[in-house]
């Protein structure tokens, strides 16, 4: 665990946008206050989509790995963050001192870039809300 940082984890179904988005945002709106991960029920890989809509403002997440959950069973977070609806289906590590639940649709289900834009802006305002 890196000394004096904030760890946060957002989780979501398959950590595929609305994780790796908002893994992306906190990084750059967080700084070096923060430790940020993200994982989810599965693994799969960083849509397209999420990547275009997160360079579109200047964060690029295409180095970003999709990760299982189940690799982060053993760590310690300060903060855990679910971003889907389907949050009761996600193991939870269980060794955090906070968990949230941000309950965004899932963007591949909308209608192209745009969904994914609304994802993206919704997470950033709810990580100026809620974590910085």
């Amino acid at each position: 665990m890196a000394p004096n940082k904030t760890r946060v984890l957002f989780l979501c179904v398959h950590n595929s946008a609305r994780s790796q988005m908002a893994e992306g945002l906190l990084r750059r709106l967080g700084g070096d206050r923060f430790e940020v991960v993200s994982a989810g029920v599965e693994a799969t890989f960083v849509k397209p989509l999420a990547i275009q809509a997160m360079r579109e403002i200047g964060i690029d997440i295409s180095a970003q790995r999709s990760k299982s959950v189940e690799e982060l069973m053993n760590d310690e977070f300060d903060t855990v963050v679910t971003v889907c609806g389907e949050y009761e289906s996600c193991p939870i590590p269980p060794k955090n001192k906070r968990l949230r639940h941000w309950p965004f649709e899932d963007p591949s289900r909308g209608e192209g870039i745009e969904a994914y834009r609304n994802v993206r802006d919704g997470l950033k305002r709810m990580i100026e809300i809620e974590l910085l």
